[in-house]
């Protein structure tokens, strides 16, 4: 069951909903936590292919990694393209979507773990996210409220179910955005943003 006051977007978009996220989200200072975590996202990586993007066994982040490739091209940012870490990588798969967990292994300072789980993430993903911390990496989560993660980040973004605002999905949708952003490009307005975002999401409305 949707909590009260939860924002997800599962069919067309018109402006009035665009009004209504930007009302519900103006006083909650979730665009702001957003916007911060996206800019520690951005910094963390420093040299292409550096983004290290990586979920659990069970749910690989795809459309995330797609945003975040969408943004780094937009915002001329080659480092934000992330790199999809995979737990099983088929055979057959093109070069970019067979990066397998061997990547984690090679993590080093000046790259970005960035973990993104709706469940708490499993022991062996754990051990290898502690690694790459002591090999010198920035460390990122996005998740649902996982103590043991979190306790691993540099910086973490809990969406707790039931609390947060937004939903898991259209909270990622915010981060990928906020990460594009550049301090030197004219910012846009807020509902212009909301209203792309949520496109995105759901599809454009008529």
């Amino acid at each position: 069951m949707r909590a009260p006051g939860t924002v997800r977007h599962d069919g067309p978009v018109d402006s009035a909903q665009v009004d209504a996220l930007r009302e519900l989200l103006a006083p909650t200072g979730w665009l702001e936590r957003t916007r911060v975590f996206g800019r520690a996202l951005r910094s963390s990586a420093v040299t292409p292919g550096g983004l290290l993007l990586v979920g659990t066994p069970g749910d690989e982040p795809w459309h995330l990694a797609a945003h975040l490739g969408d943004e780094s091209r937009l915002a001329g940012i080659p480092e934000l393209a992330p790199t999809l870490i995979r737990w099983n990588v088929p055979e057959g798969a093109p070069p970019h979507l067979r990066v397998g967990l061997d990547r984690l292994e090679a993590a080093r300072r000046g790259e970005a773990l960035f973990v993104v789980t709706p469940d708490s993430a499993p022991a062996p993903l754990l051990e290898r996210v502690s690694d790459a911390r002591k090999a010198g990496a920035t460390v990122l989560a996005l998740d649902q409220g996982d103590p043991d993660l979190d306790g691993l980040a540099h910086e973490a973004l809990s969406v707790l179910a039931g609390t947060a605002p937004v939903s898991f999905g259209v909270t990622q949708h915010l981060v990928s955005a906020a990460a594009g952003e550049r301090d030197v490009r004219p910012r846009r307005g807020v509902r212009e943003r909301l209203a792309r975002l949520l496109d995105a999401v759901s599809g454009p409305s008529a």
